[in-house]
């Protein structure tokens, strides 16, 4: 594990500065780092990154970033196995997206020629000495047959023919790509200068390894790091740190990140499948429950934060949000949340929060009719309090102009793309008479008289006032499907409440679903990127908020 944290922090920092972009889970809006060429099923230690960002949660809530504790943690596990320890500069902010496409363009590959390496170490302002430091690294470590196959069976002249022999046991021409070999033979788990021995007597594993000593410009280097430890460890101290400079994150650029996809892996690792599982047959038996979990993650997140805070009951201190304008006799789905967390606590209890169930539960009853699916951040802690103040205030009403969505939304960090895309979630779902009587009965020119008489009448849902519960599908196409039709009822004037209409109303988002009619791939993937930036408004983490028992009341 030292080798694979030193190495973790190298392939941060090579691709978008020390970021921790190489931390970070696919989603929908794009492909990380974990899969390029010189990472997949190799790289490794990010449960060790996410166990220590937890543990530092707990203290310091929301403060240290997680390009700090890889950092931090390369200097550690250095020193762990007997290497050099160096004064970390500390202050990098966390990367809110990463690049597969980066990591195999910037990352040096194990069959680089000499001139390739210092040319892209160059590029990050690391000059032939630091480059032969840094590679020292691989005094500890392992690699994968795949990856010296190529060198021990050439036969060339700079690769000791015992020293091939040897190896060939463990890596066979043909099958074994994931048998390892350690890349020092002498010493390793001790980090020590016998790599460079190592080179001179050639018997470097790699080929980018070697390729140090093949009597071109760092054979010097080599020769000085082989006869005086010292010199070495000085050194990589020195280049670590210079790595280590390289484009940080600062001030108000990025984020600090406080969820985790993994946060459950270790502490309760059925979670996320019994979420599934709960969620899957909640929506065989009610397809409307679909749109109502996904409500209720949203109403969630627009009060306090994604905290659990829109499950609390009243109590006899406390209005909480249930009774709000927007959620009386509306919002439901509690009893399948309650329900899940059952389950989830017979299983880990204490462990899981209410509002990282109710997180889950949305994607996966996204996934459920039909609709995208996208990795959730967790680490949610359940908020102690409810305010029905703000979820007057801070909820969108179904009255609403563009201007007053666009500034509702703006408040919480989204922007319109975010808005409509996330009002996309009407694709599925119900809307009781009371939302759209005003709209159906007004003979606007927004509205297509067809469809106005049609729900005035047939529902119905007349201008006197009754049938206030009586429900209409906000897409009466294909209302229990996640697609894009709801887009193209809006360019039809058939939004069924005023507050989706305005989206397309001669203003500045008629582009974006103008958009998402063409295309509903671009809808689907704006729309989960859109659900995980939601879910990152201001969650309760480390020691702040609790873990409910039960969701509708606090410990």
């Amino acid at each position: 594990m030292a080798a694979s944290l030193i190495r973790l922090h190298f392939h941060d920092c090579f691709v978008q500065g020390c970021d921790g972009s190489v931390l970070l889970a696919d989603t929908a809006s794009f492909t990380g780092e974990r899969t390029a060429r010189n990472n997949a099923n190799s790289i490794r230690g990010f449960e060790v990154i996410d166990d220590a960002k937890a543990q530092v949660e707990s203290i310091c809530p929301g403060i240290v970033s997680c390009a700090d504790v890889l950092a931090v943690a390369a200097r550690d596990a250095s020193v762990a196995v007997g290497g050099p320890s160096w004064t970390v500069n500390l202050g990098r902010r966390d990367s809110t997206t990463a690049s597969l496409s980066l990591a195999n363009s910037d990352l040096p590959a194990f069959t680089d020629s000499l001139d390739r390496l210092i040319s892209l170490f160059g590029n990050k302002g690391l000059n032939a000495r630091d480059m032969v430091a840094l590679s020292g690294a691989h005094t500890i470590g392992q690699a994968r047959c795949l990856t010296f196959r190529g060198r021990i069976y050439n036969n060339a002249s700079d690769i000791d023919p015992d020293f091939a022999n040897t190896r060939r046991s463990q890596c066979p021409n043909t099958g074994g790509d994931g048998n390892l070999a350690p890349l020092d033979l002498v010493t390793p788990n001790t980090f020590d200068n016998n790599y460079y021995s190592n080179l001179i007597a050639r018997r470097g594993l790699l080929q980018s390894d070697q390729v140090l000593f093949s009597g071109g410009s760092t054979d010097s280097i080599v020769n000085e790091y082989s006869t005086d430890s010292s010199s070495f460890s000085s050194d990589f101290a020195s280049a670590m740190v210079k790595m280590g400079n390289i484009d940080p994150l600062t001030g108000s650029q990025g984020e600090i990140r406080r969820l985790s996809s993994t946060f459950y892996d270790r502490t309760c690792p059925s979670a996320l499948s019994t979420i599934r599982g709960a969620i899957s047959a909640a929506v065989s038996r009610e397809q409307r429950m679909a749109a109502s979990l996904i409500r209720l993650h949203f109403h969630d997140c627009f009060v306090q934060g994604c905290d659990g805070s829109v499950l609390l009951d009243d109590t006899s201190s406390m209005n909480g949000e249930k009774n709000s304008l927007n959620n009386a006799n509306s919002l439901r789905g509690f009893d399948v949340i309650e329900n899940v967390k059952a389950q989830v606590e017979s299983q880990c209890p204490g462990i899981v929060s209410c509002a990282d169930i109710v997180a889950v539960a949305a994607r996966d009853a996204s996934a459920a009719v039909g609709g995208p699916s996208w990795t959730v951040k967790l680490g949610r802690r359940d908020s102690l309090t409810a305010s029905r103040d703000l979820a007057d205030q801070n909820l969108p009403r179904f009255t609403n102009s563009l201007s007053e969505l666009t500034s509702s939304f703006s408040s919480k960090n989204l922007n319109q793309r975010d808005l409509v895309a996330l009002s996309g979630a009407h694709t599925i779902g119900q809307a009781r008479c009371f939302s759209f009587r005003d709209r159906v009965n007004s003979n606007a020119s927004d509205i297509d008289p067809e469809f106005a008489r049609s729900l005035r009448e047939d529902l119905p849902c007349p201008a006197d006032g009754s049938g206030n519960a009586n429900l209409a599908p906000f897409d009466a196409v294909t209302p229990n499907t996640f697609d894009n039709s709801y887009f193209r009822n809006l360019v039809d004037r058939k939004g069924l409440i005023q507050s989706d209409q305005v989206l397309f109303s001669g203003g500045s988002t008629d582009s974006i679903v103008n958009e998402y009619v063409r295309d509903s791939s671009i809808f689907l993937s704006d729309f989960a990127a859109a659900m995980v930036k939601m879910g990152d408004l201001n969650p309760l983490t480390g020691s702040q908020g609790e873990i409910r028992r039960v969701c509708n009341v606090v410990n």
